[in-house]
């Protein structure tokens, strides 16, 4: 199976029409690394994350994961793929079992109900497994969402707004895995305006104003102040 350890975003530029969501982008992004995508509304986080995906092409410039742009890769390399969008996108008619055990048969896993039960215990959900997720809190359908994300063991994972909503108990959940995904040599990249949060969480922070990209300095105050002053900077 196909597999990469580093991901190159090299001069993207993407538009629609005559709007240009995102400038001349550049990026690389590790195996074991937590990168943060921040910046206004607007700004092209989205954008990005979608390309990363391989659900939209970029107008110029090259994404290469490992050796292979997407292209290459093919179906192979969309298996190495976890996207979680800010629209958590689970059946809430379903219980949580059913909607893993059916992404799991659309990935081809042999047995999606061990499966199932693994990520349901990830989640912390075991014992509301068999519960119609329409009963769920926003955090519970957060955590239930990532697993489904984790099922087929991406190697790179691409996260919309992960925190937004959830209170102490599930923000620190999710922080927990998101460290275990680190442990195991993930690829991590999370788009977030919960720059308190993920404060000593990521590895390190770009930001994007007006589709151009800005890697944030490792030094010079809290993570928020850092991201107002490039914000002040332009």
């Amino acid at each position: 199976m196909f597999d990469f350890d580093h991901v190159s975003i090299d001069d993207v530029s993407r538009f629609y029409g005559r709007r240009r969501a995102l400038s001349h982008v550049s990026l690389g992004v590790h195996a074991g690394e937590l990168v943060a995508l921040v910046g206004p509304n607007g700004a092209g986080k989205s954008t990005l994350l979608g390309l990363l995906a391989t659900l939209v092409r970029p107008s110029l410039g090259s994404i290469r994961y490992g050796d292979r742009t997407a292209e290459e890769g093919g179906r192979d390399l969309r298996a190495q793929i976890g996207f979680l969008s800010h629209e958590l996108q689970i059946y809430a008619e379903l219980t949580a079992r059913e909607n893993l055990e059916f992404v799991a048969g659309l990935y081809g896993i042999d047995d999606p109900a061990r499966e199932a039960g693994q990520a349901l215990e990830s989640a912390g959900l075991t014992s509301r497994g068999d519960d119609v997720v329409y009963g769920y809190s926003r955090g519970m359908r957060q955590r239930l969402a990532l697993e489904r994300t984790l099922l087929h063991r991406p190697r790179l994972v691409l996260l919309d707004e992960p925190f937004t909503g959830l209170d102490e108990t599930s923000i620190g959940a999710l922080s927990d895995r998101l460290r275990s995904l680190q442990r195991e040599q993930r690829i991590v990249l999370l788009a977030t305006h919960d720059l308190d949060v993920v404060e000593g969480l990521v590895d390190r922070a770009v930001m994007l104003q007006r589709g151009r990209l800005v890697e944030l300095e490792r030094d010079g105050g809290s993570l928020r102040d850092r991201y107002r002053d490039a914000l002040g900077r332009g």
